[in-house]
């Protein structure tokens, strides 16, 4: 049996920022990684759009809206240090008629609430920054970036384990038991016992913090986003991160062109439900996940409450035309011939019994296990800050 002093359920880029900011912190301490999968981050970190987000939206002085802010310069830093591409190329959101600069003012005074670095602009300035955009008014967010989420986690975890620590990946965690003072994880790889527990379990988060002998309060609903990848000879549409105002009464932020640190643009997603958790294609279906969701009292008010957006995403999943049309009250020259399919992320929505999203980070503790139970965009942007987080909650048990 493999003993530690840390153990830490999920590779994706949460829990590896954890697990580096551990030993950053304690390098005498053990740290073990447990990933179910055959390598790290091959979920919702491994099909993130890699936008390195301002935190714009954010309620202020919520967690989102904290770390996302020192997550972002931190990633920043690591990456400088890391030698690790990124750009700061900077985002347009844009108000396309009249009746969405209020919503447009809202997010703006957020933003100055938030310290954000950005200011409104008018349709002529906007066509100066992004001269195929149409809109009556935007706000440009100059700071907001690009980078590959994904050579940061094989960066973190080679930091990991050149700092000692261990990943375990096809290492399922199946039963979590205490053993005098200890925690014994039963996995697929063997079982790890050790003295403190954190889990970031993204797609699997309430399930595994049910296995730790916590009640989530939240269930996680996946939400499947689809994408289109523009073609080269129309990337010229697009120069930086091109966001419609989103809907305050819909809680995705609408279909939006955003270009990859790598070359080439993206646009997307949709939000459609995945009859999978892990569902990252239309024919996707696992009968417990689907019915669990199906049957959830939080995913029923949900649909009752915002039951035609949603026919409006899936009508969208469906139909190329309609995801063109969407796009094109951005960018009107967007043609579908200029669009090929993308692969799609899932997003682990967590929803409150009520039928409301939790709409921040929300960790739960017990006395030897810290639960990372919701953990969304901008979670990626802001991972190393809340690796932080959760190491400030464990340094007051070592």
């Amino acid at each position: 049996m493999l003993s530690t002093d840390v153990a830490i359920i999920g590779g994706g880029i949460v829990g590896l920022a954890t697990a580096y900011r551990l030993l950053e912190r304690y390098p005498g301490k053990s740290v073990v990684v447990l990933e179910k999968e055959r390598e790290p981050a091959m979920h919702q970190t491994g099909h993130n759009s890699g936008v390195l987000h301002s935190g714009i939206y954010y309620k202020p002085g919520s967690l989102r809206a904290i770390n996302c802010r020192l997550g972002k310069l931190a990633m920043q830093e690591f990456c400088e240090r890391e030698q690790i591409p990124f750009e700061l190329c900077g985002k347009v959101i844009v108000a396309t008629s009249s009746a969405e600069l209020p919503q447009l003012q809202r997010i703006y005074e957020r933003g100055q609430a938030n310290e954000i670095s950005c200011r409104l602009i008018d349709a002529a300035e906007l066509k100066e920054i992004e001269p195929h955009v149409k809109g009556v008014k935007a706000i440009h967010v100059p700071e907001a970036g690009i980078v590959d989420y994904r050579q940061v986690c094989e960066r973190l975890a080679l930091k990991i384990i050149e700092a000692g620590g261990t990943i375990l990946t096809q290492a399922k965690v199946t039963a979590v038991y205490r053993r005098g003072s200890r925690i014994i994880l039963a996995s697929m790889a063997g079982e790890v016992e050790a003295q403190h527990v954190i889990t970031c379990a993204g797609l699997q988060s309430d399930r595994v913090t049910r296995l730790t002998g916590q009640t989530p309060v939240a269930q996680i609903v996946p939400f499947r986003g689809e994408y289109f990848e523009v073609k080269p000879s129309a990337h010229k549409l697009c120069r930086g991160l091109i966001y419609p105002v989103p809907d305050p009464n819909f809680p995705f932020l609408g279909v939006h062109f955003t270009r990859m640190i790598h070359g080439g643009v993206e646009c997307g997603p949709n939000a459609v439900f995945a009859f999978s958790r892990e569902g990252y294609y239309r024919t996707s279906f696992q009968l417990f996940d689907f019915l669990e969701s199906i049957t959830y009292s939080g995913f029923l008010r949900l649909v009752w409450k915002h039951g035609r957006a949603g026919c409006e995403e899936l009508w969208r999943s469906f139909s190329k035309p309609a995801f063109v049309r969407a796009l094109q009250k951005l960018v009107p020259e967007i043609q579908s011939e200029d669009l090929v399919p993308a692969p799609s992320g899932v997003r682990a929505q967590a929803l409150l019994p009520n039928g409301e999203l939790v709409d921040d980070f929300l960790i739960l503790e017990s006395d030897q296990v810290i639960n990372v139970c919701n953990a969304p965009s901008p979670a990626a942007t802001a991972s190393l800050n809340i690796g932080n987080l959760v190491v400030d909650r464990l340094a007051t048990r070592f």
